[in-house]
């Protein structure tokens, strides 16, 4: 597992820098990033080649990262160079999926900038591309030299952006700690604690990850509310006017996978009841149509979780914990979106 640092840039990446000898180092930003979050890192740095990438989900394909690939080949990048992910989930995937990549492999530390990916995405070493309009459908597992998280970034992001990150720290919350689940669902949105949450949910991924690096078991259950939210996620990325953050997405993912923990006895009403009305509360609906439901269940056959032809998923089994590989039929899946359908109608 690779150090993982929650604390002012400033301070951390000079001392991380000090520590080693690269031969280059490369910035990896976005349109957004590269404005509002660059600036504050340049100064740390010596030299360097700054690589800029147009931003959104919609660009994580393997065309971009030629281009990253190009970059680096361009400036002559060894393997003794470094590259620093300044980002989102994003960049985080796609410029640590292009580091493990270059030339069997290159140094890159996660600098993440929303708050998905300080809480989530930068931390356990999972990179990789969408893929023909599959998540995450191509990729890796490598760990980060360092994941660097400076929570003051958080204060650039627009308040979507926020509350999308806010669904995996729900999610932690549920499957591993039913005390801070109670506790934060007494808040609303712009109550939270953003330095304390961040801190737990890295210390829950971390310990998930530590015992099973590559997701052969224990760490299916950070999957919790992905198969249907992936789903949803995924269908919705190729309709502009619809398009949903991956937050907003799983989400819809989590109340249906409570439902059908529900539906299978391993949670009761109460806990249901409680997931949905919260979850409901910061994030709105999604209207889901009659003619959307078959294209999302589709689309759950090619979960990474699945086995055979069979979803597998990973379900609450009480208050703060979480089974994993559970078979889920199609008629299963199906009922938890109407659920979900009918919860838009109250």
């Amino acid at each position: 597992m690779s150090t993982v640092a929650i604390a002012p840039l400033t301070e951390s990446l000079p001392a991380f820098l000090a520590s080693y000898d690269f031969s280059d180092i490369a910035v990896i930003v976005d349109n957004h990033t590269s404005r509002f979050c660059y600036p504050d890192l340049k100064s740390l740095l010596p030299k360097h080649t700054l690589i800029r990438i147009k931003s959104g989900e919609e660009q994580k394909h393997i065309a971009t990262c030629e281009m990253i690939w190009d970059a680096l080949t361009r400036a002559n990048f060894d393997r003794h160079g470094l590259v620093l992910n300044l980002g989102g989930g994003v960049i985080g995937d796609m410029g640590g999926f292009c580091a493990a990549t270059y030339k069997r492999g290159i140094a890159f530390v996660q600098l993440p900038t929303t708050l998905l990916a300080q809480v989530d995405a930068s931390v356990g070493g999972k990179l990789g591309i969408d893929f023909r309009g599959f998540k995450n459908h191509i990729g890796v597992f490598q760990q980060p030299d360092a994941v660097l998280i400076d929570t003051a970034f958080l204060a650039t992001l627009p308040e979507r952006e926020l509350r999308s990150g806010f669904a995996e720290v729900i999610k932690h919350c549920l499957i591993a700690d039913a005390a801070m689940w109670d506790e934060i669902r007494r808040r609303d949105l712009a109550e939270q604690d953003w330095a304390t949450l961040v801190a737990h949910s890295v210390e829950v991924k971390k310990r998930v990850v530590a015992e099973d690096p590559t997701e052969k078991g224990l760490r299916k259950i950070l999957n919790f509310g992905h198969t249907v939210g992936h789903a949803v996620e995924t269908y919705f990325l190729n309709q502009p006017r619809k398009r949903l953050l991956h937050g907003e997405a799983i989400a819809v993912g989590m109340i249906s996978e409570a439902f059908i923990a529900f539906q299978k006895k391993m949670i009761d009403k109460d806990l249901l009841n409680a997931t949905e009305e919260y979850i409901f509360s910061v994030y709105g609906n999604v209207r889901l149509q009659d003619e959307d439901i078959e294209p999302i269940l589709a689309l759950t056959l090619q979960d990474k979780k699945n086995r055979g032809n069979q979803v597998r998923m990973s379900l609450l089994d009480g208050p703060g914990s979480c089974a994993y590989d559970i078979p889920v039929t199609t008629a299963e899946m199906r009922r938890s979106l109407e659920f979900y359908r009918g919860l838009n109608k109250n």
